[in-house]
Protein backbone atom coordinates (compact mmCIF):
# COMPACT_ATOMS: atom_id res chain seq x y z
CA UNK A 1 0.00 0.00 0.00
CA UNK A 2 1.31 3.67 -0.98
CA UNK A 3 2.10 5.48 2.54
CA UNK A 4 -0.32 8.18 2.41
CA UNK A 5 2.67 10.55 3.69
CA UNK A 6 5.87 9.59 2.48
CA UNK A 7 7.36 12.86 3.83
CA UNK A 8 7.47 10.53 7.24
CA UNK A 9 10.48 7.98 5.63
CA UNK A 10 11.39 10.95 2.80
CA UNK A 11 11.73 14.36 4.13
CA UNK A 12 12.82 15.13 0.69
CA UNK A 13 9.44 13.03 -0.85
CA UNK A 14 7.38 16.71 -1.43
CA UNK A 15 10.33 17.65 -4.06
CA UNK A 16 9.86 16.70 -7.62
CA UNK A 17 12.79 14.63 -8.22
CA UNK A 18 14.20 16.28 -11.35
CA UNK A 19 17.88 16.10 -10.37
CA UNK A 20 20.15 13.39 -8.36
CA UNK A 21 20.38 15.22 -5.14
CA UNK A 22 22.52 14.64 -2.10
CA UNK A 23 20.75 14.90 0.89
CA UNK A 24 22.46 17.72 2.63
CA UNK A 25 20.29 20.78 2.82
CA UNK A 26 22.02 24.05 2.93
CA UNK A 27 21.40 26.57 5.47
CA UNK A 28 23.27 29.76 4.80
CA UNK A 29 26.09 31.21 2.29
CA UNK A 30 28.87 33.39 2.56
CA UNK A 31 31.05 34.64 -0.38
CA UNK A 32 32.55 31.10 -1.81
CA UNK A 33 31.06 28.98 1.47
CA UNK A 34 28.22 27.17 1.88
CA UNK A 35 26.84 25.70 5.48
CA UNK A 36 25.01 23.31 5.72
CA UNK A 37 21.97 22.67 8.22
CA UNK A 38 24.40 20.57 10.66
CA UNK A 39 26.56 22.78 10.48
CA UNK A 40 29.08 22.01 8.21
CA UNK A 41 31.07 24.48 5.28
CA UNK A 42 31.43 24.01 1.65
CA UNK A 43 33.64 25.40 -0.97
CA UNK A 44 31.44 26.30 -3.96
CA UNK A 45 32.92 26.42 -7.05
CA UNK A 46 29.68 26.14 -8.65
CA UNK A 47 28.04 29.07 -7.46
CA UNK A 48 24.18 28.71 -8.78
CA UNK A 49 26.09 27.16 -11.81
CA UNK A 50 27.69 30.61 -12.74
CA UNK A 51 24.63 32.69 -11.17
CA UNK A 52 26.47 33.82 -7.98
CA UNK A 53 28.42 36.25 -9.49
CA UNK A 54 29.39 38.22 -6.22
CA UNK A 55 29.74 34.69 -3.99
CA UNK A 56 26.77 34.46 -1.72
CA UNK A 57 24.45 36.81 -0.09
CA UNK A 58 26.81 39.59 -0.96
CA UNK A 59 26.21 43.00 0.99
CA UNK A 60 25.76 44.53 -2.52
CA UNK A 61 22.11 42.28 -3.36
CA UNK A 62 20.99 42.12 0.41
CA UNK A 63 21.24 46.11 0.63
CA UNK A 64 19.55 46.39 -2.68
CA UNK A 65 16.72 44.03 -2.19
CA UNK A 66 16.11 45.60 1.16
CA UNK A 67 16.11 49.15 0.00
CA UNK A 68 13.97 48.34 -3.17
CA UNK A 69 11.16 46.35 -0.94
CA UNK A 70 10.37 48.78 0.97
CA UNK A 71 9.79 51.19 -2.00
CA UNK A 72 8.30 49.34 -5.08
CA UNK A 73 8.07 45.63 -5.48
CA UNK A 74 6.31 45.36 -8.92
CA UNK A 75 4.22 47.79 -10.45
CA UNK A 76 3.34 45.83 -13.59
CA UNK A 77 5.44 45.58 -17.04
CA UNK A 78 2.00 47.90 -18.29
CA UNK A 79 4.51 50.48 -16.50
CA UNK A 80 7.74 51.89 -16.45
CA UNK A 81 9.53 51.70 -13.00
CA UNK A 82 12.95 53.69 -12.28
CA UNK A 83 15.16 50.51 -11.69
CA UNK A 84 13.93 49.13 -14.84
CA UNK A 85 14.87 52.17 -17.05
CA UNK A 86 18.41 52.39 -15.16
CA UNK A 87 19.24 48.72 -16.07
CA UNK A 88 17.82 48.69 -19.62
CA UNK A 89 20.24 51.93 -19.77
CA UNK A 90 23.20 50.64 -18.77
CA UNK A 91 23.14 47.65 -20.47
CA UNK A 92 22.59 49.73 -23.73
CA UNK A 93 25.69 51.19 -22.86
CA UNK A 94 28.01 48.44 -21.97
CA UNK A 95 26.48 46.59 -25.06
CA UNK A 96 26.55 49.01 -27.69
CA UNK A 97 23.22 47.26 -28.36
CA UNK A 98 19.86 49.30 -28.17
CA UNK A 99 16.83 47.85 -26.51
CA UNK A 100 16.33 45.63 -23.62
CA UNK A 101 13.34 43.35 -22.67
CA UNK A 102 13.93 42.27 -18.72
CA UNK A 103 13.00 38.54 -18.28
CA UNK A 104 13.22 36.55 -15.31
CA UNK A 105 15.31 33.54 -16.64
CA UNK A 106 18.11 32.48 -19.54
CA UNK A 107 15.44 30.36 -21.15
CA UNK A 108 13.01 33.22 -20.96
CA UNK A 109 15.09 35.14 -22.82
CA UNK A 110 16.39 32.71 -25.14
CA UNK A 111 13.10 32.15 -26.18
CA UNK A 112 12.46 35.84 -27.13
CA UNK A 113 15.35 35.98 -28.87
CA UNK A 114 13.60 33.32 -31.19
CA UNK A 115 10.80 35.20 -31.29
CA UNK A 116 12.38 38.52 -32.11
CA UNK A 117 14.40 36.69 -35.19
CA UNK A 118 11.14 35.12 -36.49
CA UNK A 119 9.07 38.46 -36.19
CA UNK A 120 12.01 40.36 -38.13
CA UNK A 121 11.95 37.55 -40.53
CA UNK A 122 8.39 37.99 -41.46
CA UNK A 123 9.16 41.67 -41.71
CA UNK A 124 12.20 41.94 -43.65
CA UNK A 125 13.18 38.55 -44.96
CA UNK A 126 10.12 37.04 -46.61
CA UNK A 127 8.80 35.12 -43.75
CA UNK A 128 12.24 33.45 -43.32
CA UNK A 129 12.02 31.43 -39.60
CA UNK A 130 15.17 29.25 -39.64
CA UNK A 131 17.74 29.47 -36.75
CA UNK A 132 21.01 28.01 -37.74
CA UNK A 133 22.02 26.48 -33.88
CA UNK A 134 25.07 24.30 -32.77
CA UNK A 135 25.81 20.75 -31.72
CA UNK A 136 26.03 20.39 -28.28
CA UNK A 137 24.71 24.05 -27.52
CA UNK A 138 22.83 24.77 -24.66
CA UNK A 139 19.52 27.09 -25.01
CA UNK A 140 17.02 26.58 -21.97
CA UNK A 141 14.72 24.23 -20.94
CA UNK A 142 11.78 25.07 -22.58
CA UNK A 143 10.17 23.23 -25.80
CA UNK A 144 11.49 25.81 -28.37
CA UNK A 145 14.87 26.53 -26.45
CA UNK A 146 15.07 22.22 -26.07
CA UNK A 147 14.33 22.39 -29.93
CA UNK A 148 17.31 25.24 -30.78
CA UNK A 149 19.74 23.12 -28.45
CA UNK A 150 22.04 20.57 -29.40
CA UNK A 151 22.25 18.14 -26.96
CA UNK A 152 21.84 14.65 -28.02
CA UNK A 153 20.10 13.11 -24.89
CA UNK A 154 16.99 15.13 -25.67
CA UNK A 155 16.21 13.86 -29.40
CA UNK A 156 13.39 12.06 -29.31
CA UNK A 157 11.95 14.04 -25.68
CA UNK A 158 8.58 16.09 -25.92
CA UNK A 159 7.56 15.24 -29.50
CA UNK A 160 6.86 16.97 -31.64
CA UNK A 161 9.63 19.65 -31.35
CA UNK A 162 9.57 23.35 -32.51
CA UNK A 163 10.67 23.06 -36.29
CA UNK A 164 13.11 25.31 -38.03
CA UNK A 165 16.33 24.82 -36.53
CA UNK A 166 19.15 23.28 -38.51
CA UNK A 167 22.05 22.20 -36.32
CA UNK A 168 26.08 22.27 -37.65
CA UNK A 169 28.98 21.36 -36.02
CA UNK A 170 30.62 24.47 -33.93
CA UNK A 171 33.08 26.25 -34.95
CA UNK A 172 32.56 25.32 -38.23
CA UNK A 173 32.25 28.18 -40.57
CA UNK A 174 31.89 26.23 -43.53
CA UNK A 175 29.55 24.20 -41.97
CA UNK A 176 27.29 27.25 -41.23
CA UNK A 177 27.75 28.82 -44.76
CA UNK A 178 26.24 25.05 -46.48
CA UNK A 179 23.73 25.57 -44.17
CA UNK A 180 22.03 28.87 -45.27
CA UNK A 181 19.06 28.67 -46.97
CA UNK A 182 16.23 31.22 -48.53
CA UNK A 183 14.45 30.75 -45.13
CA UNK A 184 17.66 31.13 -42.99
CA UNK A 185 16.81 34.08 -40.56
CA UNK A 186 19.42 33.89 -37.84
CA UNK A 187 22.63 31.70 -36.20
CA UNK A 188 22.73 31.29 -32.98
CA UNK A 189 25.08 30.56 -30.60
CA UNK A 190 27.06 30.61 -26.86
CA UNK A 191 30.59 32.19 -26.99
CA UNK A 192 31.35 29.68 -24.99
CA UNK A 193 29.47 25.94 -25.00
CA UNK A 194 29.52 25.89 -20.75
CA UNK A 195 27.18 23.01 -20.93
CA UNK A 196 28.76 20.56 -23.36
CA UNK A 197 32.11 20.91 -20.95
CA UNK A 198 33.37 24.90 -21.30
CA UNK A 199 34.32 24.86 -25.46
CA UNK A 200 34.78 28.10 -26.75
CA UNK A 201 33.95 29.10 -30.32
CA UNK A 202 36.99 31.00 -30.58
CA UNK A 203 37.75 34.26 -31.81
CA UNK A 204 38.22 34.06 -35.59
CA UNK A 205 34.89 31.43 -35.80
CA UNK A 206 33.14 34.41 -34.33
CA UNK A 207 34.09 37.43 -36.24
CA UNK A 208 34.02 35.07 -39.42
CA UNK A 209 30.71 34.28 -38.64
CA UNK A 210 29.62 38.06 -38.00
CA UNK A 211 31.24 38.94 -41.29
CA UNK A 212 28.78 36.12 -42.84
CA UNK A 213 25.77 36.91 -41.67
CA UNK A 214 26.16 40.13 -42.82
CA UNK A 215 26.64 38.87 -46.02
CA UNK A 216 23.96 36.98 -45.97
CA UNK A 217 21.59 39.38 -44.40
CA UNK A 218 21.23 37.28 -41.20
CA UNK A 219 20.83 37.76 -37.79
CA UNK A 220 23.66 37.20 -35.55
CA UNK A 221 22.25 35.81 -32.15
CA UNK A 222 25.24 35.36 -29.13
CA UNK A 223 23.68 33.11 -26.22
CA UNK A 224 25.82 35.00 -23.12
CA UNK A 225 23.48 33.19 -20.27
CA UNK A 226 26.65 31.90 -18.92
CA UNK A 227 29.69 33.82 -20.32
CA UNK A 228 27.87 37.47 -19.47
CA UNK A 229 28.39 40.12 -16.79
CA UNK A 230 32.23 39.61 -16.22
CA UNK A 231 32.53 35.63 -16.26
CA UNK A 232 35.41 35.70 -18.74
CA UNK A 233 36.90 38.72 -17.78
CA UNK A 234 35.15 41.16 -19.94
CA UNK A 235 31.44 42.74 -19.84
CA UNK A 236 30.43 40.43 -22.27
CA UNK A 237 32.35 37.38 -24.14
CA UNK A 238 31.90 39.01 -27.85
CA UNK A 239 34.11 41.75 -26.63
CA UNK A 240 37.43 39.34 -26.93
CA UNK A 241 36.62 38.76 -30.57
CA UNK A 242 35.65 42.50 -30.96
CA UNK A 243 32.33 42.25 -32.83
CA UNK A 244 28.88 42.99 -31.96
CA UNK A 245 26.07 40.92 -32.40
CA UNK A 246 22.41 41.44 -33.39
CA UNK A 247 20.81 40.34 -30.43
CA UNK A 248 22.07 39.62 -27.00
CA UNK A 249 20.63 37.33 -24.34
CA UNK A 250 21.84 37.45 -20.44
CA UNK A 251 20.80 35.93 -17.31
CA UNK A 252 22.82 34.11 -14.72
CA UNK A 253 25.58 36.38 -13.31
CA UNK A 254 23.11 39.64 -14.29
CA UNK A 255 21.27 39.34 -10.81
CA UNK A 256 24.16 37.41 -8.55
CA UNK A 257 21.66 35.02 -7.51
CA UNK A 258 18.15 36.28 -7.76
CA UNK A 259 15.99 35.46 -10.92
CA UNK A 260 16.55 38.06 -13.76
CA UNK A 261 17.48 37.79 -17.68
CA UNK A 262 17.56 40.39 -20.24
CA UNK A 263 16.87 39.78 -24.36
CA UNK A 264 19.04 43.20 -25.83
CA UNK A 265 19.08 43.49 -28.86
CA UNK A 266 19.92 46.29 -31.99
CA UNK A 267 17.67 49.16 -32.74
CA UNK A 268 17.46 47.92 -36.28
CA UNK A 269 16.10 44.25 -35.18
CA UNK A 270 13.67 45.38 -32.54
CA UNK A 271 10.13 44.69 -34.19
CA UNK A 272 7.69 43.29 -31.28
CA UNK A 273 3.97 44.29 -31.67
CA UNK A 274 2.17 45.30 -28.58
CA UNK A 275 1.74 41.76 -26.79
CA UNK A 276 4.06 39.81 -28.43
CA UNK A 277 5.91 39.62 -25.69
CA UNK A 278 5.68 40.25 -22.59
CA UNK A 279 5.30 38.51 -18.65
CA UNK A 280 4.14 39.02 -15.50
CA UNK A 281 6.98 39.54 -13.22
CA UNK A 282 9.20 40.80 -16.55
CA UNK A 283 10.84 43.98 -15.72
CA UNK A 284 9.76 43.93 -12.10
CA UNK A 285 11.38 46.62 -9.77
CA UNK A 286 12.63 44.91 -7.03
CA UNK A 287 14.89 42.00 -9.34
CA UNK A 288 15.63 45.24 -11.48
CA UNK A 289 17.14 46.70 -8.38
CA UNK A 290 19.75 44.07 -7.77
CA UNK A 291 19.96 43.76 -11.01
CA UNK A 292 21.87 47.53 -11.92
CA UNK A 293 23.89 46.88 -8.55
CA UNK A 294 25.69 43.76 -10.06
CA UNK A 295 26.09 45.42 -13.39
CA UNK A 296 27.39 48.65 -11.71
CA UNK A 297 29.90 46.42 -9.41
CA UNK A 298 30.94 43.99 -12.29
CA UNK A 299 31.46 46.50 -14.92
CA UNK A 300 34.14 48.41 -13.00
CA UNK A 301 37.39 47.99 -14.80
CA UNK A 302 39.49 47.08 -11.82
CA UNK A 303 36.85 44.32 -11.34
CA UNK A 304 37.35 43.35 -14.49
CA UNK A 305 40.65 43.27 -14.39
CA UNK A 306 41.07 40.94 -11.13
CA UNK A 307 38.58 38.38 -12.50
CA UNK A 308 41.01 38.02 -15.34
CA UNK A 309 43.69 37.89 -12.80
CA UNK A 310 42.06 35.42 -10.69
CA UNK A 311 41.12 33.08 -13.96
CA UNK A 312 45.06 33.15 -14.73
CA UNK A 313 45.74 31.70 -11.32
CA UNK A 314 43.01 29.43 -11.57
CA UNK A 315 44.28 27.88 -15.02
CA UNK A 316 47.99 27.76 -13.97
CA UNK A 317 46.94 25.75 -10.54
CA UNK A 318 45.07 23.44 -12.63
CA UNK A 319 47.59 23.49 -15.27
CA UNK A 320 49.96 21.70 -12.54
CA UNK A 321 47.48 19.59 -10.81
CA UNK A 322 46.71 18.08 -14.20
CA UNK A 323 50.51 17.06 -15.43
CA UNK A 324 50.83 15.51 -11.89
CA UNK A 325 47.92 13.06 -12.23
CA UNK A 326 47.84 12.63 -15.76
CA UNK A 327 44.86 14.55 -16.86
CA UNK A 328 44.40 16.68 -20.34
CA UNK A 329 44.10 20.45 -21.08
CA UNK A 330 42.38 23.54 -18.74
CA UNK A 331 39.73 24.78 -21.47
CA UNK A 332 37.63 28.20 -21.05
CA UNK A 333 38.37 32.07 -20.13
CA UNK A 334 38.55 33.78 -17.22
CA UNK A 335 36.27 31.86 -14.48
CA UNK A 336 34.43 29.85 -16.54
CA UNK A 337 37.22 26.29 -16.99
CA UNK A 338 37.29 23.15 -17.83
CA UNK A 339 39.56 20.54 -16.51
CA UNK A 340 40.13 17.61 -19.33
CA UNK A 341 40.23 14.80 -16.93
CA UNK A 342 41.54 12.40 -19.80
CA UNK A 343 38.93 9.45 -18.78
CA UNK A 344 35.40 9.17 -17.63
CA UNK A 345 36.35 9.87 -14.18
CA UNK A 346 34.12 13.03 -13.78
CA UNK A 347 31.49 11.56 -11.51
CA UNK A 348 34.00 9.57 -9.11
CA UNK A 349 35.93 12.96 -8.75
CA UNK A 350 33.16 14.89 -8.24
CA UNK A 351 31.71 12.64 -5.74
CA UNK A 352 35.12 12.39 -3.81
CA UNK A 353 35.41 16.38 -3.61
CA UNK A 354 31.88 16.06 -2.04
CA UNK A 355 33.06 14.12 0.62
CA UNK A 356 35.85 16.41 0.96
CA UNK A 357 33.45 19.81 1.27
CA UNK A 358 34.08 20.87 -2.43
CA UNK A 359 31.31 21.60 -4.97
CA UNK A 360 32.13 21.19 -8.43
CA UNK A 361 30.66 20.14 -11.80
CA UNK A 362 31.05 17.20 -14.41
CA UNK A 363 29.03 18.06 -17.06
CA UNK A 364 31.00 15.58 -19.45
CA UNK A 365 32.14 12.27 -18.01
CA UNK A 366 35.98 13.45 -18.70
CA UNK A 367 35.48 17.03 -17.26
CA UNK A 368 35.08 19.02 -14.62
CA UNK A 369 33.80 22.26 -15.21
CA UNK A 370 34.71 25.46 -12.57
CA UNK A 371 32.28 28.46 -12.11
CA UNK A 372 33.43 29.96 -9.02
CA UNK A 373 32.27 33.23 -7.89
CA UNK A 374 34.00 36.13 -9.84
CA UNK A 375 35.16 37.96 -6.35
CA UNK A 376 37.15 34.52 -5.13
CA UNK A 377 40.61 35.18 -3.59
CA UNK A 378 43.44 33.60 -3.99
CA UNK A 379 43.41 31.66 -1.00
CA UNK A 380 40.41 30.39 -1.83
CA UNK A 381 41.51 28.77 -5.38
CA UNK A 382 44.34 27.68 -3.42
CA UNK A 383 42.27 25.79 -1.05
CA UNK A 384 39.99 24.04 -3.70
CA UNK A 385 43.49 23.15 -5.94
CA UNK A 386 44.01 21.01 -2.59
CA UNK A 387 40.83 19.55 -1.81
CA UNK A 388 40.89 18.85 -5.73
CA UNK A 389 44.54 16.95 -5.56
CA UNK A 390 43.02 14.64 -2.60
CA UNK A 391 39.67 14.21 -4.65
CA UNK A 392 41.76 13.22 -7.83
CA UNK A 393 43.27 11.01 -5.70
CA UNK A 394 40.78 9.34 -4.30
CA UNK A 395 39.07 8.61 -7.42
CA UNK A 396 42.33 6.94 -8.75
CA UNK A 397 42.49 4.87 -5.44
CA UNK A 398 38.99 3.48 -6.23
CA UNK A 399 38.99 3.43 -10.17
Amino acid sequence: MTNPNPSVSNPFAAVMDIAPRPPVVFASGQGSWLTDRDGRTWLDFIQGWAVNCLGHCPKIVTDALALQAAQLINCSPSYYNEPMVKLCGLLTELSGLHQVFLANSGAEANEGAIKLARKWGSRHKDGAYEIITMDHGFHGRTLATMSASGKAVWDGLFEPRVPGFIKVPYGDLEAVKAAIGPKTVAVMLEPIQGEAGVWPAGNAFLQGLRALTRANNLLLILDEVQTGIGRTGRMFAFEHADIHPDILTLAKGLGAGVPISALVADQSVCCFDYGDQGGTFCGNALMAAVGCAVVEEVSRPAFLARVREAGERLTSALNRLSAKHGCGTVRGQGLLLALDLGRPVSKAVVNAAFRRGLLINGPRPDSLRFMPSLTVSDSEIDAMIERLDGALADAALNA
